[in-house]
Order: C-alpha cells, then structure tokens, then sequence
C-alpha cells in the first residue's frame, strides 16, 4: 500500500463551492485558501513569524529560481527549503515552467526538455520532468508541482494543442519519476489555453493517472476575467471530487471569490505583495493608492475595522509619508495589510460556506464592490 503524503477531507459545501482541509506532515491547510508567495525562499518583505502571526498555512516557493540561485546543493546541505527559510509550515513548490518559458533569454524546446539560458547570467541549463521532480525532492516542499509546457496569451489552436498533449506526457514522466510519495505530494497541471474543448481533454486525460490533486494553470495570463470563469465552470468538474483543486496566478478578491463559487480549493498570486511595493493596498471596495495626494492628512488606518498590525497601529498619512520617502516600513505595512486582507478574506469565504450562507456573502461582495466602482473611488 502507498502512503500519500496528503489527505484531503471535504468538511463543509454549498452549492458548487467547498471547505475542507489537506492534512500534511507539516500541518493542516484549512480550504479554501490563498498562499502568498515567497518565489525566492521569501515572502517579500515578510518575516516567517509574522506571517504565522496572521495564520497563513502554507507558503508558495518556485523551482527554476531557486534551481539557478542559491542552487539545490546549497538548499540540501542546510536540510531543505523548509530549514533554509526557516518555515516550519507546509510548502508548495512551482515547478517553474512558466519562468522557464517566459524568463529564459533564448530556449529550445524538445520531448525530452528544454534547454534554456538563466535569465541571471545567461548560463545554459537543461530543465525536463524528471529534472524538475529532482529538484524539488531536494527542496523537500510537502506538495510539488510537474514541468508544464506553458504558452502565452493568445496562442492557436495548433500551438495550444501541442503543448497540452506535452504536458500530459510530461505529467506521467513526472509522475513515474517520482518516489517520495508519502513525504511530497505531486499535482497535476491542467493545460490547454483558451480552448475549452482542449482543457476539458487534459483534465479527463490528468484524472484517469490519479494524482494526489490537481491544478489549472495558462490562466490569469491576459485572457478577460470572464473567460478564465467559462474554463473554470467546464474544466473544474473533470476534476475528481476527493481531490484538491488549485488555481493557479489568481489573488485579487474577485477572481479569489469566484474561484470558489466554481469549486477551487487552493490559490496563490504575487498580486498583494507586488502592487503593495507601490502603495496600493486591498479593501473591501476594491482598491487604495496610498501614494495619492488625498491621503496626506487621512488619519484613518487603511481599513476601518481591520485588526491587521498595520491598521492597528498606523493611519493613511503616515503609511502615505513613509511611501513617498521610500523608507522601507511603508511596503512592509502595505504588504502585512494585503495578506492579512487576503487571509482574512479566505477565511470569512470558508465559514460562510460552512454555515450555509455562501450566496448572502456573494451578494453583499458584489453590491459593494459594484457600488464603489460606480461612485469612482480609488479602485481599479
């Protein structure tokens, strides 16, 4: 009998939309959930402490980068992502095929791989499925992402067609590749762009080879918001019920809700933490730019009822000065703010769910986010 390295539980539903819990060695992932992401072994501006502080479960990590800098040998000899960055919590780690097709100054694509030159230094490296299963085994993160073949945004039909049957194949080598099956679990990644007829294809293909849960990824890549929902309500269903769903590169409140609302268990986006870097922080409304001029004498914190460090202990102005004279506490508060926004968020999305009144949540959303978009606030 095979030992997995996960157990995923459906504790609560309503209508399309689910809670539930992944149990891993490091620790239970309450669903559903948004990871923030620490690409390089860190979440911009965060310490660990602070982001257990707020309740995050699980932190999102990424392959190729940490592959080319500091490099596998120098992770395995601390004793693993974990240790490295000091996390004792679960780790999810991207394989990193959609860097190595978007980041990488020239690439050749093959069956076997890809080669491909770093972004860093222009050095040549050969990355394949069973490549990037190694990798990870030696970064040691509880769930593990395959190579994809990634496309961007608009491709055809031919090309997308092309990659998805790739990536199907690469999926099983993956899957085969793979033997630490009770200490890592391997995902699958849903390909096939913005043709429906060839996502619904890879995910009746992914789920007859059983992986302990699945992803979609090519979306959130340009493609209208609306049309990534129209893949969702096909492609989500395919997918076997027992098994965690996550949708990849999505983190504004939104799409996170509508996610959810199609059945999707698991998320992550450099969204909060990136637009945080340039003053622009998440509310209920939608969006603030704390750089403009009209929250120079605001003393309001960023949210009015926000528990979160920062609105506790700092107004708008201040927040605003710090930006403006790019010191560095000003990004720190933005970013703590948006991801206890977002975990905060997750979680008033799950106890909804679990007590039966998800739509009321999803009414009052909306009225609200239509309603500030509509007076002209500071939203996008």
């Amino acid at each position: 009998m095979i030992v997995m390295a996960i157990d995923f539980a459906v504790t609560g539903r309503e209508d399309n939309a689910r809670a539930g819990e992944i149990k891993t060695n490091r620790g239970v992932i309450e669903t559903p959930s948004f990871m923030p992401v620490g690409t390089q072994a860190t979440v911009k501006a965060m310490t660990p402490e602070e982001l257990e502080g707020m309740g995050v479960q699980i932190l999102l990590g990424n392959a190729y980068h940490l592959y080319l800098r500091p490099g596998t040998e120098v992770i395995g000899q601390a004793g693993g992502l974990h240790r490295f960055m000091h996390w004792p919590r679960p780790i999810l780690t991207d394989s990193g095929g959609f860097q190595v097709f978007s980041l990488s100054a020239k690439r050749d694509v093959a069956e076997e791989g890809v080669t491909f030159r770093s972004h860093h230094d222009g050095s040549t490296h050969f990355y394949s499925p069973e490549k990037a299963v190694e990798v990870q085994n030696i970064l040691g993160s509880d769930i593990m992402m395959p190579f994809d073949h990634v496309i961007g945004y608009p491709a055809t039909e031919e090309e997308t067609l092309e990659a998805m049957e790739r990536t199907i194949r690469w999926a099983e080598r993956s899957r085969n590749h793979h033997r630490n099956t009770d200490k890592q679990a391997l995902f699958a990644i849903v390909q096939g762009g913005t043709f429906i007829h060839l996502r619904e294809k890879c995910c009746r293909e992914l789920a007859k080879m059983d992986f302990p849960g699945y992803a979609l990824g090519g979306l959130s890549v340009g493609e209208p918001k609306e049309v990534m929902y129209q893949i969702l309500d096909r492609s989500v269903p395919l997918l076997p019920a027992d098994k965690p769903r996550y949708l990849m590169g999505v983190g504004s409140a939104d799409a996170l809700l509508e996610g959810v609302m199609r059945g999707v268990d698991l998320f992550d986006c450099v969204l909060p933490t990136r637009i945080a870097r340039n003053g622009r922080v998440m509310v209920a409304e939608g969006y603030l730019t704390l750089r403009n001029a009209r929250y120079k004498r605001d003393m309001r914190p960023i949210e009015p009822g926000c528990t979160c460090y920062a609105c506790r202990h700092y107004s708008r102005a201040y927040i605003r000065h710090l930006l403006k004279s790019n010191e560095i506490l000003g990004l720190r508060l933005t970013s703590h703010h948006n991801l206890f926004f977002l975990k905060n968020f997750m979680a008033e999305i799950r106890e909804a769910i679990l007590e039966k009144r998800l739509a009321q949540f999803y009414e009052k959303f909306w009225a609200r986010y239509r309603s500030a978009q509509q007076a002209g606030s500071d939203e996008e």
